[in-house]
């Protein structure tokens, strides 16, 4: 008896242990969940050289005034680390391959496939390539995030995970940089089934270019862009561009000079697509020192203004989808070659893993053998050249006029992008900028290897598709093949679709002269050519016109939208798989096998509700990966599709809206999906959400008096 009351009271205690610990625990989760960043008063913080000003507006953005640059950058990284220390994290160790060290054996494939690009020997060669001044600047953005994070809470992601934030690095920004390089390069998992239809036509078939039915290439000008809907065989062609794999990351800009604007200023107008998660891609910013400022969005973890403005030009951009790696079937190489590489992964809960790599910078080259099992080479310029992007971002930051953002984009790396500039004279400028190797297959195959000895140089800038400063210029983008016929380099093996592009031209060309509002209803728009012609095609097919009288508009409400956008998914998944029969099909075959497709897509239950609910999409946290959702952020009705201008899909949407007045730059404005911060219990976690739904730009205050007129609370750094 008395054996089992000690044994009671040891289990008494035993639990009481647990439940304290569990109480221990769940308080230390709910005080990161509920923590929030110091955005009132003064703080003093070592590495400062003078007094620095943060004033934040009604949407937490920070505005920062700074006596000298050092200050601005170490107070753009003080606020980065307040707002975002575990997203800098989580996008460090995913560029680096160092997940496994906090998540254990699910993410270490994941690990293994980031290290073939060596970011971190990437980043050592850009990083010597930097001037003294680039590197003290680095250096400032990076002790400022490790400021933040002595001084403010822990965020409530490391207390769930249980780890703990390792000091930045200014290497990091680098790296980190990478991550949207990496995302928007054409690589070769993306080559590999291309080289499958080796033959010309195979190729051409498979593959085409673009839809020359819907082509609107900025550099032809508007009056050249259709005839579009008129186009023969156009559903054949669409059907092709199904195929397309490229079109995931998207975006849309447009520029109007001086003269086409009821203002007499040009007019700017950017929404990058990059994936929809909170907290977001981007973060949001106003730097001003002597001799500096700009504002806009950065992505998180850099210093400067990446998409923005000075206070005297503008610049937007979207993604060039042309070829930048070349492949090579690789030869038999000796495991004694000194190019073997041995990478080791510590994985949490596991012991360490190891895994080879061939890497030789000299010759540009590094080895994967991802694909089918095939042994491959890769020559990439981002691989080849020790140069990070983040220095020309800084030269637009500082542009005076389209000229120097014109200069500034000569030493532009890549990704490569479509810029399109706009300054305070009025003038509108459209660069495509980046390295480009001038390879004749342009990422169509692989090349023997035997190629190797040969390196091919790149496309000269000034040979690149432009058109120079004007204040007439009409400029647009969207990832589609931005040049006419009488252009002289392939450059791409296939261009994102030119749906959007089309949509965009047909609205410029539908009015006049343009204003801020015009362009933010632009942005909204939902109508999809694409859908709308597979309609008119699947009415002519069944006979039936029960899609006839759909006006294409993928909007809220529509039940059409629904059943056409499940009908072109379907497609979309055959033409990935096995079309080669129904591709040589004549007509009324094709015919038959869309209205079937369509029958059986218009009896499934999800064709019946509205598009607001088929396509809604929630905002994910990483976390949501690992089961905890209560840090997720919206939910979004569906609105638009992968190929509307108000682009929404599963994962992915505009990553950002803005419509800038060049000049007038306290009008216009910047919005995000969710909002600035990404601590849970900041109210500035998920703020923007209702705004964004209803198209909505907030102006980003620029001028002493706007800025001062918007603050909402004021934080001083000492030194």
């Amino acid at each position: 008896m008395k054996r089992a009351k000690g044994l009671l009271r040891i289990g008494g205690i035993s639990v009481a242990i647990i439940v304290g610990i569990l109480a221990i625990v769940v308080g230390n989760i709910l005080i990161g969940y509920h923590a929030r960043a110091q955005t009132t008063g003064t703080i003093k913080i070592i590495g400062l050289r003078s007094p620095v000003t943060i004033r934040r507006d009604v949407r937490g953005i920070p505005h920062i005034q700074a006596q000298n640059e050092h200050d601005m950058f170490f107070a753009q990284g003080f606020v980065e680390g307040q707002d975002r220390l575990f997203q800098l994290d989580l996008l460090r160790r995913a560029v680096y391959g160092r997940l496994s060290e906090v998540f254990g054996k699910a993410t270490l494939l994941t690990d293994e496939n980031a290290r073939y690009f060596d970011v971190r020997g990437m980043v050592a060669r850009q990083w010597m390539a930097l001037t003294p001044e680039q590197r003290s600047n680095a250096q400032a953005f990076s002790d400022g995030v490790n400021a933040a994070a002595k001084v403010s809470p822990t965020p409530v992601e490391f207390r769930l995970a249980m780890y703990a934030f390792e000091p930045w690095k200014p290497q990091d920004s680098l790296a980190v940089g990478m991550a949207t390089v990496i995302d928007l390069t054409d690589t070769w998992n993306d080559i590999a089934p291309r080289d499958a239809a080796r033959t010309r036509n195979a190729y051409k078939n498979a593959f085409p270019l673009s839809d020359p039915c819907f082509d609107a290439p900025v550099t032809d000008g508007l009056a050249k862009v259709g005839p579009g809907e008129h186009c023969p065989n156009a559903v054949s062609l669409m059907l092709r561009e199904l195929r397309n794999n490229r079109s995931t990351f998207a975006s849309n800009e447009w520029a109007a000079g001086a003269n086409h604007t009821t203002t007499h200023r040009a007019l700017l107008a950017n929404d990058p697509h990059l994936r929809l998660m909170i907290p977001g891609v981007w973060y949001l910013v106003d730097l001003r020192a002597p001799g500096y400022h700009a504002a806009g969005a950065t992505l998180a973890g850099t210093p400067g203004v990446i998409l923005g403005h000075s206070g005297n030009v503008a610049w937007g951009a979207t993604n060039g989808t042309v070829s930048s790696m070349s492949v090579y079937n690789r030869p038999w190489i000796v495991d004694t070659d000194p190019h073997w590489m041995r990478e080791t992964f510590a994985v949490r809960f596991s012991g360490d893993v190891t895994k080879r790599y061939y890497r030789n910078p000299v010759a540009g080259i590094f080895g994967v053998t991802t694909w089918y099992k095939q042994n491959l080479l890769v020559r990439w310029p981002a691989y080849a050249r020790a140069q990070s992007p983040l220095p020309a971002f800084d030269a637009l930051d500082r542009a005076h006029n389209a000229a120097d953002a014109l200069a500034a984009l000569r030493s532009y790396p890549g990704p490569t992008q479509n810029f399109v500039v706009a300054d305070t004279a009025g003038r509108v400028a459209y660069q495509l900028a980046g390295d480009i190797p001038n390879d004749p297959l342009w990422a169509r195959r692989f090349h023997s290897a035997k190629s190797l000895a040969h390196r091919f140089a790149n496309v000269p800038f000034s040979a690149l598709p432009h058109i120079a400063p004007s204040r007439s210029t009409i400029a647009w983008t969207a990832n589609n093949k931005m040049y006419g016929p009488e252009y002289h380099l392939r450059l791409s093996p296939q261009f994102a679709p030119p749906y959007r592009a089309y949509r965009i031209a047909a609205l410029l060309r539908a009015r006049k002269t343009y204003d801020v509002a015009y362009f933010v209803r632009m942005q909204m728009d939902t109508l999809s050519v694409l859908e709308r012609e597979l309609a008119r095609a699947l009415a002519r097919a069944d006979h039936s016109g029960t899609t006839a009288d759909w006006n294409g508009e993928i909007s809220p409400d529509s039940v059409r939208a629904s059943s056409i956008v499940l009908f072109r998914r379907a497609l979309a998944r055959q033409e990935r798989g096995s079309m080669k029969a129904r591709m040589a099909a004549d007509e009324p075959t094709m015919a038959r096998s869309i209205a079937n497709t369509y029958n059986t897509i218009a009896r499934s239950p999800q064709a019946t509700l509205p598009w607001s609910s088929v396509g809604a999409i929630p905002v994910r946290h990483a976390f949501a990966n690992l089961g905890i959702s209560w840090l997720n952020g919206s939910t979004f009705a569906g609105n638009g599709d992968a190929f509307t201008i108000h682009m929404q899909k599963p994962g992915f949407s505009q990553s950002f809206r803005a419509v800038w007045d060049v000049g007038n730059w306290d009008a216009g404005g910047i919005s995000i999906p969710q909002g600035e911060s990404g601590r849970p219990g900041s109210s500035h976690y998920a703020d923007e959400a209702h705004a964004w739904v209803a198209g909505v730009l907030h102006p980003l205050p620029f001028s002493r008096a706007a800025v001062n007129a918007a603050t909402k609370a004021t934080l001083t750094l000492l030194p």
